[in-house]
């Protein structure tokens, strides 16, 4: 059984998955989703949990410095209830003020290329929010 770790964002999705012990995270891929349009990506996303098996999911919360939620926390927390009633696996919320960055700052150090960081920057955040939540349990 594995974790599934999500960045949400208006127009993709980051996606990360545990190992099977649950001690470290892996970038999958990114998913182009349309907010506007309610396309989720909930078709991949059945894909992926079906082929690894996933037993748990934790999406991002992005809550503001001061700990208040504003409108893309909520839209990520609508996110995980519709995730939760449509796939019937637990879904939790996890802070992820600074993933981004954090996730920036090391693809910066890696001296990855401005496109390219583009391209993997929700996966990478995926990565950090999944495994930021993998080392919690772990102390």
């Amino acid at each position: 059984m594995r974790i599934m770790g999500l960045d949400v964002g208006s127009k993709t999705v980051g996606v990360a998955i545990s190992d099977e012990m649950g001690w470290t995270a892996q970038g999958i891929e990114t998913i182009a989703i349309d907010e506007n349009r309610n396309r989720f990506g909930f078709d991949r996303l059945r894909e992926i949990i079906e082929e690894y098996n996933v037993s748990e999911i934790i999406v991002g919360l992005p809550k503001n410095m001061n700990n208040t939620i504003g409108p893309r926390g909520e839209a990520s927390q609508m996110f995980a209830e519709n995730l939760q009633s449509t796939f019937q696996i637990p879904v939790k919320m996890w802070d992820e003020r600074l993933s981004t960055m954090a996730a920036e700052r090391v693809l910066l150090e890696a001296d990855v290329s401005r496109k390219k960081r583009k391209k993997v920057i929700d996966k990478m955040a995926a990565v950090m929010i999944l495994q930021g939540y993998l080392d919690s349990r772990q102390i």
